[in-house]
């Protein structure tokens, strides 16, 4: 479901968090103009009805020595449900794969990859993605530099009376 179930203060409690999960209950009622105990309340109500997966703290990969960061894409030899998600539960136990998505068009998967370097690169290449079960053609894409990179989405056009931008 779609925002049917949020007013402005779930809105206004998710847009604050996204961008500095560690604000307090007390911090988001004095933005919110509310007391922490209605805060408390629809935060946790967010968090149990899955509006908010988790919280985290984004890290810098270069400062971590992953600062190569590539988009592979994987085409696998055969497409039954089986080949796909076996695939797919292998491909995400490599610690090297941030995101993976099932995606349509000529590819089946799109990867995000951060390694530390080309070497690397080459080392999963050859010795963890070509050995998953079922890959077929793989291309990959590097990042030469970083223009955007968003986590928190514009939550403003769920406002009642809002218009579509």
């Amino acid at each position: 479901m779609i925002n049917n179930q949020l007013d402005p203060t779930d809105i206004g409690l998710l847009s604050l968090l996204q961008n500095d999960a560690r604000l307090t209950h007390k911090e988001l009622g004095e933005r919110l103009h509310k007391t922490v105990t209605p805060i408390h309340l629809r935060v946790r109500k967010l968090e149990e009805e899955g509006y908010i997966k988790r919280y985290s703290a984004i890290v810098d990969p270069k400062k971590i020595g992953r600062g190569l960061i590539a988009y592979t894409q994987v085409q696998l030899k055969q497409h039954s449900q089986e080949s796909l998600q076996n695939f797919q539960l292998e491909v995400v136990k490599l610690t090297e794969i941030m995101e993976c998505y099932h995606m349509t068009g000529a590819f089946d998967f799109l990867l995000k990859v951060a390694i530390k370097d080309m070497d690397e690169y080459n080392l999963l290449v050859m010795n963890k993605l070509s050995k998953l079960p079922d890959v077929g053609m793989m291309q990959s894409f590097f990042v030469m530099s970083e223009a955007k990179n968003e986590t928190a989405y514009d939550l403003a056009s769920l406002l009642p009376g809002s218009k579509p931008q």
